[in-house]
């Protein structure tokens, strides 16, 4: 999951970075810091799309674009 990836869901979901690092079970911070493109860690990064996948997101990367879908 990119950066923009996360934005992207959260915006869809209308999970602010709180929500996010409350079903993640991570920092709000850390959300913050993935989100700004700042180093974390790959195994938090998996809590937090394992997250946003629970609540029906869906990533996709192709041919250099990122995208994310979630249920109407």
């Amino acid at each position: 999951m990119t950066p923009t990836q996360s934005r992207m869901a959260r915006a869809a979901l209308k999970w602010s970075l709180t929500d996010l690092a409350t079903q993640a079970g991570v920092g709000r911070a850390t959300v913050a810091r993935l989100e700004l493109g700042e180093p974390v860690a790959v195994e938090t990064i998996d809590k937090m799309k394992a997250a946003l996948s629970a609540a029906g997101a869906d990533f996709t990367r192709r041919a250099g674009r990122v995208g994310v879908t979630v249920p109407e």
